[in-house]
């Protein structure tokens, strides 16, 4: 089963240049925690909200003048939709993240895979490492000393 049968297509997503507000706005609308960011259709990074908080307002950026391109994390893990799920899922617990985003061969954003994806997934059960994968994924950091 390639991962283009499970992903999410239609996926909204913020430019770099909008702002920390604008950003913040969309996710709370939608009901996430990240977005995509994307320059016309090319994937350039993603921002959540920990990235809004963290980089951008306890930095002193101000979330009306601050811009998604000041607080988003460039390089990000991705996987291609003519991928086999399995593979994916093995490189999310690797990486561990709970969402991957999905490129066609032009590098360009086709969707988003979520752990949540995978495990709903009715043939997910021949996979059989989803739980193993949501294990491993979800295993608590320690706080910094």
């Amino acid at each position: 089963m390639q991962v283009s049968e499970i992903m999410t297509r239609e996926v909204e997503t913020v430019p770099p240049d909008a702002s920390l507000q604008q950003a913040a706005a969309a996710m709370e609308a939608m009901g996430v925690g990240s977005l995509p960011v994307c320059d016309g259709g090319r994937l350039v990074g993603a921002i959540t909200d920990r990235d809004i908080v963290v980089r951008g307002v306890a930095a002193g950026l101000s979330p009306v003048d601050g811009l998604v391109r000041d607080c988003m994390t460039e390089d990000i893990a991705y996987a291609y939709c003519d991928e086999e799920a399995d593979e994916v899922l093995e490189r999310m617990k690797v990486l561990q993240v709970r969402r991957l985003a999905i490129l066609d061969r032009d590098k360009k954003l086709a969707g988003i895979v979520a752990l949540g994806d995978v495990a709903t997934e009715p043939r997910a059960a021949a996979l059989g490492s989803v739980g193993a994968a949501v294990a491993e994924i979800s295993e608590p950091s320690r706080p910094r000393k």
